[in-house]
């Protein structure tokens, strides 16, 4: 059974800092790719940022240089770093991982950020 679960949201003040960590169990982690989307209430889904197996990462251009993806492959774990964080940064963070060509596309529940003083 696959399971990715979120952690390390929370509420934090305008200009804070948080660490999200997705663990993964169930999947060959290193082969999927790994992924960050958020959702803030009465919007759609959106990208956050995506990595490769490789290392490879790609984000959403309005959030280059604050956020940070990485991976660590023994750990099972992808982490998203967000610093500067604003209050238009409150969402649902979810993970996702994916191999396409396999069409296997599994989501994580979602850890709640609240950017707010």
């Amino acid at each position: 059974q696959v399971q990715l679960v979120e952690s390390g949201g929370g509420l934090v003040q305008p200009g804070g800092s948080l660490r999200l960590s997705c663990v993964s169990s169930g999947i060959i982690f290193s082969i999927f790719n790994m992924g960050w989307y958020r959702q803030a209430p009465g919007k759609q889904r959106e990208l956050v940022a995506t990595i490769t197996g490789g290392g490879s990462t790609n984000y959403e251009d309005s959030l280059k240089g604050r956020f940070t993806i990485s991976r660590d492959n023994a750990k099972n774990t992808v982490y998203l770093q967000m610093n500067s964080l604003k209050p238009e940064d409150t969402a649902v963070y979810m993970c996702n991982a994916v191999w396409t060509s396999r069409g296997h596309d599994y989501w994580g529940q979602g850890t709640q950020v609240t950017v707010s003083s």
